[in-house]
């Protein structure tokens, strides 16, 4: 075998594309080889999708675009700074939509806590926990959504889809609310986190579907 074919080889080794180069099954995630290349293909994820949507009703289109890089990513394909601004340009006109009416339920959430800690209204405890509550759900069915979105499909059935991916895998859910109280938590304690924080949200919504007990 010459050194062009060994390459070759190589490549369909570590992509499983094609026959492995000794007695073993391939990867699920080929692409997934280190954990620090990992990281810093999360960290620059977050970085893509903080910058496209700095807008915040741009986000969902991020979040998609993300989403979706990442999953060429761990699955060794193509995956260029490039074809991430492709799927954001293409998430970004029904995704505009997803991301006011995001916006506006989130806006409402917030002032019902911060009306709740006023003092202001009987029963202000209750309230701010399903203020909360209502915010970690939002984020869920966000992050569900982003995920579900394909440039075929589009978001009207990524939007539907919710529920029943929600009700298909209850714990999966909970761990990305987790994820995204994480994003939140980190933004709070120092802004520039959010990089770090929407990456690793994004990278949830990949790793969360496939983990070891949903095989």
């Amino acid at each position: 075998m010459d050194r062009r074919q060994l390459r070759a080889a190589r490549h369909a080794d570590v992509s499983g594309s094609g026959p492995t180069l000794d007695e073993r099954e391939p990867s699920r995630f080929p692409g997934a080889k280190g954990a620090f290349a990992l990281f810093g293909e999360v960290l620059l994820t977050g970085l893509l999708i903080t910058a496209a949507g700095l807008a915040l009703i741009t986000l969902p289109a991020a979040l998609a675009a993300g989403i979706r890089h990442l999953r060429r990513y761990v699955n060794a394909e193509q995956s260029h700074a490039r074809t991430f601004w492709q799927d954001w340009r293409r998430a970004l006109p029904g995704g505009l939509v997803v991301g006011v009416t995001a916006a506006i339920l989130a806006l409402v959430l917030i002032l019902d806590i911060d009306l709740a800690g006023s003092g202001l209204l009987p029963g202000g405890p209750a309230i701010a926990v399903v203020g909360w509550a209502g915010l970690a759900a939002g984020a869920v069915a966000l992050l569900a959504a982003a995920g579900s979105w394909t440039p075929e499909g589009g978001w009207r059935p990524a939007v539907r889809s919710i529920p029943r991916s929600v009700a298909a895998d209850p714990l999966g859910a909970v761990y990305l609310a987790a994820a995204a109280v994480l994003a939140g938590v980190v933004t709070w304690m120092l802004v520039p986190l959010i990089i770090a924080g929407l990456g690793c949200a994004a990278f949830a919504v990949v790793a969360v579907p496939a983990r070891r007990g949903r095989r």
